[in-house]
């Protein structure tokens, strides 16, 4: 399926269709200030003010590592809202004030590149209750599974590249394991939202600030801080088929101390019925060993040391238990524990006597351990276990060298360490049984810098010079800018060059779960990405972005004959096009659209689409919210995949799952002051549909909560 009518109709008529509420519960609406940067016009140069160069054009390219103190005062400014106050100095002012957009995309300071970011009341309001169902929105992704009975690994992709060829980020500092067996990986079904801020979504010359194995793009999740008089939230949430979530949080300071410290339990049971030919397809005609359990712990701690020094401590953790699914027969058994633990300390500090030279320094530690375990065909026993942990330092000097120039330097060092155990009492494979203990270094210098070169035009030039144990050092350059046409219309393009190496997993670990043999000859990935678009601002209240994106893969690695291996050259064409638009103060507009072309071009299945990689995905509503009341209606379209992951014996590999359409319904009723109630329904036609090999969304579900604030 190539980029069809259904795609060119949807972008020409998408914001006519669909509308999506913004304002805030209750009292909190009329305070909340606006979060939305106006789009400074390309013809005027920034206010040369000592007091504005934080603020400068540069540093709206950098979401995912703010430089501002922790102090509560005038320096604490987000950076959306210090992008307003320029734009308020050049442009005359509203009188009617301009409300945040929930579940759109925010757009930063232009870029050569799109930033998109999502913060914590869209997550809210589209009551997400995973870091899978955020993505799902957001341009450029196709997440296969998420909600009710999504599997671990049906494949999320970020402009066709899998996890493992995209950066995900921790308050800046990496979560990826890199790990690839055994079930493991980043599972973002089982990351709870309720102690994130925001997540922010960038590419292209990000990769030379935080990895060359940025094929796809950098999702950096920023997690919550507490500040002022002590508060409590709460929320409870219950759902179809015996699902709950549960989350509370207590914040606030103590003198020169911030803290928040909040947990939260999501659990379901998803034994719903299944279609025949379903995965895990039970006797009773319900899904088997689908359910799943996560348990997250999260504390911060933030410290002004003077008016130039801060620190920072964060600490959180996942238990998640689950059972995994088959997408054949017999019924699969096996169960995952997954445990993770990410600690990072952060020091930031501003250099010199003014505001132009920020030094920020960390130190972090992340763990993921896998442990999966169950009958083979409930006669033989088998069991993995990959311990991977990482030990990593950053320092980067943010460094604005002129009012027309800033450039971002710095150390990347992570030491790696992966030890397990493969087990199988199945006797053809039981000779393989064994530890392994494997361990690995790396080290970057990077330097990205920024010059604007007249007001209209910008370029970023970066290099990454990597280091690593096993693979030697290599140069990864990349390049971008923006010309900006008129104060409605820019241009802009970006280039990298990309390098992933194996996992340590892929080179020395056998898989007992899936009987896949490591490969210690493997090469390491080897690439270009490219993306090249416009910005269009049609009205102050109505933009668009559109963005072609593109890579080339070389030395794919993926699994031939049982065993890792790489199996040539993936060339990946895209669109993706996101719009928002205010209609008033009660209506507002939201649809993004992504179309991925991810083709194999060598080897035996040459020509082909990369397996569960969507052509199409599209998500768009509509909705309204006054005085505290919301409605919010969303649309989601999924063009279906391509089955040649776990297939069956009578599938042919160029088979198709079948593409759907669905509607989901969001309500937010205020009961009392601090007290709301929030109903999710999900699936308004009540039909099921295959998401992804075989796992299927039930009919109409829903989800009924209370939210308090104290």
């Amino acid at each position: 399926m190539k980029l069809s009518l259904f795609g060119i109709a949807f972008l020409s008529s998408a914001a006519w269709i669909c509308v999506f509420t913004q304002s805030s519960y209750g009292a909190e609406a009329s305070a909340k200030p606006n979060l939305i940067p106006s789009a400074i016009p390309p013809d005027q140069s920034l206010p040369d003010t000592a007091s504005l160069t934080p603020a400068h054009l540069q540093d709206f390219q950098k979401p995912l590592t703010e430089a501002r103190l922790l102090q509560s005062n005038s320096a604490t400014v987000s950076l959306e809202r210090k992008a307003t106050d320029i734009a308020q100095q050049e442009e005359p002012l509203d009188s009617s004030p301009e409300e945040e957009i929930v579940g759109v995309e925010k757009l930063q300071k232009p870029t050569s590149t799109p930033v998109y970011t999502i913060e914590a009341d869209e997550i809210r309001r589209e009551s997400a209750d995973s870091l899978a169902e955020i993505l799902r929105g957001l341009p450029g992704f196709a997440v296969n599974d998420v909600g009710f009975g999504a599997d671990i690994h049906t494949g999320t992709f970020y402009r066709g590249a899998s996890i493992n060829q995209s950066v995900f980020l921790l308050n800046g500092r990496p979560i990826g394991t890199n790990v690839n067996t055994y079930h493991g990986g980043t599972d973002l079904n089982s990351i709870p939202t309720g102690a994130i801020e925001r997540v922010e979504l960038s590419s292209g010359t990000a990769a030379t600030l935080y990895g060359s194995e940025s094929v796809g793009g950098v999702v950096n999740v920023v997690t919550k801080k507490g500040t002022g008089i002590p508060q409590f939230n709460g929320f409870a949430q219950l759902g179809s088929f015996s699902s709950s979530n549960y989350r509370g949080s207590y914040s606030g300071s103590l003198g020169a101390v911030d803290y928040l410290f909040s947990y939260q339990r999501f659990k379901a049971e998803n034994d719903y019925r299944v279609p025949v030919g379903a995965a895990n397809r039970g006797a009773d005609g319900r899904l088997f060993n689908g359910d799943s359990t996560q348990d997250n712990y999260y504390g911060n701690l933030s410290l002004d040391l003077n008016d130039r020094n801060s620190l920072s401590l964060d600490v959180s953790t996942v238990t998640s238990r689950r059972g995994l699914l088959y997408f054949g027969f017999p019924l699969q058994r096996d169960r995952l524990d997954h445990d993770t633990v990410n600690l990072g300390l952060t020091w930031k500090a501003l250099v010199g006597n003014g505001e132009d030279s920020t030094l920020n320094t960390t130190l972090s530690f992340n763990q993921d351990y896998f442990s999966t375990y169950g009958p083979t065909q409930a006669v033989f026993f088998r069991r993995g276990i990959l311990n991977s942990r990482s030990f990593n330092a950053r320092v980067e000097h943010d460094w604005q060298t002129s009012k027309t120039n800033n450039l971002r330097w710095g150390f990347d060092l992570q030491n790696s360490q992966l030890n397990g155990e493969a087990f199988s009492t199945l006797p053809r494979l039981a000779q393989l049984n064994g530890e392994f203990d494997r361990d690995r270094f790396q080290a970057a210098l990077f330097a990205l810098n920024t010059w604007q070169i007249t007001n209209n035009f910008q370029a970023e030039l970066g290099l990454r010079q990597n280091f690593t144990s096993e693979f030697g050092s290599y140069l990864n350059p990349s390049v971008g800018a923006r010309w900006a046409l008129s104060p409605n219309l820019a241009l802009r393009g970006s280039w990298v060059s990309v390098h992933r190496n194996p996992g340590l997993d892929q080179l020395y670990a056998f898989d007992t779960v899936h009987n896949w043999l490591p490969n210690p000859d493997l090469k390491p990935e080897t690439g270009s990405s490219w993306t090249t678009g416009f910005d269009v601002q049609l009205a102050k209240s109505f933009t668009t972005q559109v963005t072609y994106f593109g890579s080339r893969l070389n030395d794919r690695i993926s699994v031939q004959s049982g065993r890792w291996a790489n199996i040539g050259v993936v060339n990946t064409n895209g669109i993706e096009a996101a719009l928002r638009w205010q209609v008033s103060s009660q209506w507002s507009t939201f649809a993004n659209y992504t179309y991925t072309d991810a083709k194999i071009g060598s080897g035996v299945e040459r020509g082909l689409q990369l397996s569960t990689v969507p052509f199409s995905v599209a998500r768009f509503g509509i909705g309204y919210a006054s005085n505290g009341w919301e409605v919010n209606l969303y649309a989601n379209y999924f063009s279906g995949a391509r089955r040649a992951l776990f297939t069956l014996a009578s599938d042919s590999p160029r088979d198709f799952s079948p593409s759907w359409f669905s509607f989901d319904l969001g309500l937010r009723i205020p009961v009392t002051r601090g007290l709301g109630l929030t109903v999710f329904l999900e699936n308004l036609a009540d039909r099921s549909y295959e998401k992804a090999n075989r796992i299927y969304q039930p009919g109409l579900t829903y989800r009924v909560g209370l939210v308090s604030d104290f």
